[in-house]
């Protein structure tokens, strides 16, 4: 088991190029299976979610050369439709192959995704609207098998804007004969970078980042090149973690556009931020003042997936914050760990208050997922003391080598496996 050592309390001062999005890349190498040809990604984050990823491909049939930041899949000789319980279980998203399997085989059999516990997160809408495209779903065993004649495009509905089922109807619809309509859609830049794939392979879909898409379905599609988008999830991360030290940092490559409701909050909360195109800086020249009340909502609201790291910031501002989180109900884990760093976090249900500290101490926890595994991280760095981070399997799914990248700004930030 691999561990982080951090030497708190060292103040962040340098520059981050910021990492190809995981929420992007993982759908995106999952419509290379459309092409039936090769499909070479840029930009692609070392991530176990990643390799995970290609584990998955080349179970598939797929051949994948990975260089670098460069990932290149041929999905020509593609021989099986069926994703085992193994591969599965690893990380949630894998759920995404599903449409892009139905499309390419016109069947498919995978067990039901595992990935990190941070609630329910039931794939009822991705079934029901697979469903409505023509798709006969049973499930069995722990299994769901899939299969149709041909797909047939709808006007499709969904109950929540869900990313994962949005973008399991566009892989699914764009080789659907006829025009399918989605309400409700995801808004998600993701989404956005989905779309752009597809539609450079040949696919017509519009109205991506809006909550109406539009795909019209077509009876080909052809291997490109594609840039994936920077992640605006692990560049929130590490603003987060220069205004906990009180530092500064420049991020570049990253897209403020994607992240107003990040920026405007450390903006209010005394953090001097400036938004280029393709660059954020932030100084943090002081301790940052507590927000009264944080909401985590679907884009282009709050995200869910930076509530973490940010809590872990309110524990050492001035005042007191009130958290809701609105996606996931077990997104408190590391509730428990903070407070073994000095924390004053009290949780009812979805609701998390948060009554700032003047410092936190180092401690040995653990990281119990993601996105809460990166708020030890923030914490860690601003507390006094060394601190020991177990755990960090989860930290790897969706942060490139993060102390590379810290020990980059000054963080005196060690691996031991």
């Amino acid at each position: 088991m691999s561990s982080l050592l951090i030497e708190g309390g060292k103040r962040l001062d340098g520059e981050i190029t910021v990492q190809g999005a995981k929420n992007a890349v993982l759908p995106i190498l999952a419509a290379t299976v459309l092409s039936g040809g090769r499909n070479v990604v840029y930009n692609c984050p070392d991530l176990s979610d990643v390799s995970s990823t290609v584990e998955v491909l080349e179970n598939l049939g797929c051949s994948v050369m990975r260089r670098g930041s460069i990932l290149e899949v041929d999905s020509s000789n593609i021989d099986n439709c069926t994703i085992p319980d193994s591969l599965m279980r690893k990380m949630r998203s894998s759920i995404i192959f599903l449409g892009a399997i139905i499309a390419r085989c016109r069947e498919a059999c995978v067990s039901m995704p595992g990935g990190c516990e941070i609630g329910q997160r039931p794939i009822d809408l991705h079934l029901k609207a697979l469903r409505s495209l023509g798709i006969d779903i049973t499930e069995s065993h722990g299994y769901i098998h899939c299969k149709a004649d041909k797909l047939i495009g709808a006007e499709i509905h969904l109950d929540f804007p869900s990313v994962g089922a949005t973008e399991n109807v566009m892989l699914a619809a764009c080789m659907a004969d006829g025009i399918t309509t989605l309400e409700n859609a995801a808004r998600e830049p993701e989404i956005v970078d989905l779309q752009n794939f597809l539609n450079r392979m040949g696919a017509k879909i519009s109205g991506g980042g809006g909550s109406v898409i539009k795909i019209e379905g077509v009876s080909r599609l052809y291997g490109i090149e594609h840039n994936i988008m920077p992640d605006r999830i692990v560049a929130g991360t590490y603003l987060v973690c220069a205004a906990a030290t009180r530092g500064q940092i420049v991020l570049n490559g990253a897209d403020s556009s994607h992240m107003s409701a990040v920026l405007n909050l450390l903006s209010d909360m005394g953090c001097k931020v400036w938004r280029e195109k393709n660059r954020i800086a932030l100084c943090a020249d002081k301790r940052t003042i507590a927000p009264p009340c944080i909401k985590t909502m679907p884009y282009p609201g709050f995200p869910t997936d930076i509530q973490s790291p940010f809590m872990a910031l309110t524990a050492i501002s001035e005042g007191t914050s009130v958290f809701v989180e609105n996606i996931f109900e077990n997104r408190y884990q590391h509730v428990d760990e903070l407070i073994r760093m000095g924390a004053d976090i009290r949780v009812d249900g979805r609701c998390a208050v948060v009554i700032g500290k003047d410092r936190l101490c180092g401690a040995h926890v653990e990281a119990k997922e993601l996105r809460g595994g990166a708020a030890l991280v923030v914490a860690a760095l601003a507390a006094e003391g060394r601190s020991i981070i177990d755990n960090i399997k989860y930290i790897d799914r969706g942060y490139e080598h993060i102390e590379k990248y810290l020990s980059l700004c000054g963080a005196s930030i060690t691996r031991r496996e």
